[in-house]
C-alpha cells in the first residue's frame, strides 16, 4: 500500500442509521461516526450498505451535512452518489463537495445493459461534469455489469478518476487488478469483499471497503495496521474474525436481508436501530437468533 496517497485505508461503508419514521437518526450518526474515528477508520456514506437507491434526496442531503458537521479533521470523507439519472448523479455530487466531501463514488446506471463503449462515455462525461475527485465502483451483484479491468485501467488515466472500489466477488479479477495498480502513484484500487481483505492489502491494494466494519471497526484497523508491519500471521487472524462476523449476518441471506441483520446487530451494541428503508423489511423470526450470535462471540484484538 502506497503510504502517500490521499486515499487509502480502512473506509467503512456505512449504514444509514433510521428512526421509526423513516428520516434520518442523527444521534446515530454520531456515535457510529465516533465509533469509526476511534479505531481510525473513514466513512463512506450512501454507497450499498447505506440503502442509498431507497432514500428519498432529503434523507441523502440530511445525511452529508450531518457528517460535515461531524467530520473530524485531517480525516477523508466518501459519499455515493449512484443514480440511474445522469443529472441527478452530477447534481448530488456537487452537493457532497459543497458539504465537506472529499471524493465521490458511482456504479454503472443499472436499468439498461450497456456497451464497453457506453460504459467508457458515462465515466468520462461523469468525471468532466462533476470535476472533482471520482471512483469508479464496480458492484455486479446490484448493476448486474461487470466493467472491464482493461476499461478502468483506461479511464484511470482521466485526471478527475482518482480510484475504483472493486466488491466483484472473482479472485482472478483482484490478482489482475493488484498487478495493474498495484504501483500507481495517481490511481488507487479498493477491494469491497470483506472475505478477501487481507489478501488484498497484502497484495498491494490501497483499502479495503468492508461493511462489517460498521459493527467491528477495530478488526480492519488491526489488520491494517499487521500489514503495514508486515505481521501476516496477526493480518490472517483479523481476516478470520471478519469471516466470523461478517457470516454472522450475511450467511444464508440476500443482500436486503443481510442489511436489516447488520442493523440488528449494531443495535445490540446500542449504535442505531434496526430499521431498514422499504423496499427492505425486517425478518423477525431471524432476530433472536442474530442477537444471541452476537453476544456469545467474544473476542480480541490483542
Amino acid at each position: 500500500m502506497r503510504k502517500n496517497k490521499r486515499y487509502k485505508g480502512v473506509i467503512i461503508p456505512a449504514i444509514t442509521p433510521l428512526s421509526a419514521n423513516y428520516q434520518l437518526d442523527e444521534r446515530a450518526v454520531e456515535k457510529i461516526f465516533a465509533n469509526f474515528y476511534h479505531h481510525d477508520v473513514s466513512p463512506f456514506i450512501l454507497g450499498t450498505t447505506g440503502e442509498a437507491v431507497s432514500l428519498p434526496i432529503e434523507i441523502k442531503k440530511a445525511f452529508v451535512r450531518k457528517a460535515a458537521a461531524i467530520k473530524k479533521s485531517n480525516t477523508v470523507l466518501y459519499a455515493g452518489i449512484s443514480s440511474d439519472c445522469f443529472n441527478d448523479s452530477v447534481d448530488f455530487a456537487k452537493f457532497c463537495f459543497d458539504n465537506a466531501v472529499d471524493a465521490v463514488a458511482a456504479t454503472l446506471p443499472s436499468y439498461y445493459t450497456l456497451s464497453e463503449s457506453q460504459m467508457k462515455r458515462y465515466f468520462i462525461d461523469l468525471a468532466e461534469a462533476i470535476k472533482a475527485p471520482v471512483i469508479i465502483y464496480n458492484i455486479p451483484a446490484t448493476t448486474h455489469m461487470s466493467i472491464p479491468l482493461t476499461l478502468i485501467d483506461e479511464l484511470s488515466r482521466h485526471p478527475n478518476i482518482v480510484a475504483t472500489k472493486d466488491s466483484e466477488r472473482n479472485e482472478e479479477r483482484l490478482l489482475q487488478s493488484l498487478a495493474l495498480w498495484k504501483d500507481r502513484e495517481d490511481f488507487g484500487h479498493f477491494l469491497g469483499w470483506a472475505a478477501r481483505s487481507a489478501s488484498a492489502l497484502i497484495g498491494g491494494s490501497d483499502g479495503i471497503i468492508p461493511s462489517t466494519g460498521n459493527l467491528v471497526p477495530e478488526i480492519y484497523s488491526v489488520m491494517l495496521k499487521a500489514v503495514d508491519e508486515d505481521d501476516h500471521v496477526k493480518a490472517y487472524e483479523m481476516q478470520q474474525l471478519s469471516d466470523v462476523y461478517g457470516d454472522l449476518y450475511q450467511g444464508g441471506k440476500t443482500l436486503g436481508e443481510s442489511l436489516w441483520a447488520l442493523k440488528v446487530l449494531m443495535k445490540e451494541k446500542g449504535l442505531c436501530e434496526a430499521i431498514v428503508m422499504p423496499p427492505l423489511q425486517s425478518l423477525p423470526t431471524e432476530e433472536t437468533k442474530l442477537k444471541e450470535g452476537i453476544r456469545n462471540l467474544r473476542f480480541s484484538t490483542n
